[in-house]
């Protein structure tokens, strides 16, 4: 072969050139990012590079200058153009978002991570009925189950679809109180969810708060408590940020590049005070450990107005599956001696997501079949 054949072509040349160059901006931009870089010493700890605070720290330093603008505006126009809302939010009906981890399994939950779960909740169930503290589940069903007829011809997988079911009779086998909410929203006239949020709306929280009222009761012999709550008349209708609208990137795309917000009104559910110096509140029987279902549309309001009692409101945003039980079993040698019922609320969907660290580390410590066995022998 001559010397001149093994000379690659100028085409080639000019190829090599453009992505030497390429790469040369983008080695400068992140060295560039990088020495702009300055996390505070309390966020570099060892501690928080470990539980990912430190990497977002670190990822918000390294965006590019107007980087939120492009993304706003590619967000917009792919909303606009192809109705794609990115990869965690799905587009059901005209101004209907629905989350995709509610319609199929989430690609990242490697392997049976029900089974595990159902394992913790029999332990947790065990230990609370040791302590003389009875336990209520409550899974609030999924968006895309309830307002089915909003999908538009989206589905939830058959997988997800028979869970519910599959999780109700298996926690009445195990003899784990259940309330099932899906009679009481589903087939309803009225909307039971916001329609750009994965929340329930007040009329939704509302049902379901009464029908976990009336499970709940059952296991505290069946007495409704005294406390009198006072419920305002619904606000003028206002617009409301759905947090779909956020996962999506589309809060601040100006309307038409986003589905619509939704105009809805608010109310206030207070605790009535005698206003005495003696007023004191009645001692703590319920607890609820809830996902941002609890804080959202009023729903443990309701929940203590279907008791009458006040509730001890452990509800948490981001909790995920387990999140608000860790948090209230963490302070269990807090809990007043008056405490008789720990509701447990999650949203359906997940009960399917990947187990967190927490959720690992209580699951390996979990005693063996045979050694529950032997100690609920003995």
């Amino acid at each position: 072969m001559s010397a001149t054949s093994s000379r690659p072509p100028e085409s080639h040349r000019g190829t090599a050139v453009v992505w030497g160059a390429l790469l040369a901006v983008g080695l400068a931009t992140g060295l560039w990012a990088l020495s702009r870089v300055q996390l505070k010493p309390e966020q570099s700890t060892p501690e928080n590079w470990l539980n990912g605070t430190a990497e977002t720290a670190l990822n918000q330093s390294l965006r590019l200058p107007r980087q939120d603008r492009m993304e706003l505006a590619s967000a917009a126009i792919r909303y606009r153009v192809f109705g794609d809302l990115g990869p965690q939010v799905a587009l059901g009906c005209p101004q209907w978002m629905f989350y995709q981890d509610g319609l199929r399994e989430s690609a990242n939950a490697h392997g049976d991570v029900v089974t595990p779960r159902l394992r913790l909740m029999q332990y947790w169930h065990d230990q609370l009925k040791a302590r003389n503290v009875a336990l209520l589940v409550v899974a609030v069903p999924d968006k895309a189950r309830i307002q089915s007829a909003q999908l538009c011809g989206r589905a939830m997988t058959d997988s997800l679809h028979t869970r519910y079911g599959q999780l109700a009779q298996t926690l009445a086998a195990r003899g784990v109180a259940f309330a099932d909410l899906r009679p009481v929203l589903e087939s309803q006239p009225q909307e039971m969810f916001f329609r750009t949020d994965v929340h329930m709306n007040l009329t939704g929280a509302e049902r379901a708060a009464k029908a976990v009222a009336q499970k709940a009761l059952l296991q505290l012999g069946g007495v409704r408590g005294t406390q009198a709550f006072e419920v305002s008349p619904p606000s003028a209708p206002a617009p409301r940020l759905g947090d779909l609208l956020t996962l999506s990137g589309l809060k601040d795309a100006p309307a038409g590049w986003r589905p619509d917000l939704e105009v809805v009104p608010s109310q206030q559910i207070d605790v009535v005070r005698g206003g005495g110096l003696l007023d004191e509140a009645a001692p703590v029987q319920v607890l609820l450990a809830g996902s941002s279902n609890g804080l959202r549309s009023n729903f443990a309001q309701r929940l203590g107005e279907g008791l009458g009692q006040e509730v001890w409101n452990l509800s948490m945003d981001g909790g995920q599956f387990g999140g608000a039980m860790f948090k209230a079993l963490a302070q269990r040698e807090q809990w007043p001696a008056s405490l008789k019922l720990v509701i447990w609320e999650f949203s359906e969907n997940t009960l399917s997501l990947p187990l967190t660290d927490d959720e690992k580390k209580a699951i390996r410590q979990l005693p063996s079949d045979g050694q529950s066995a032997n100690k609920n022998s003995n």
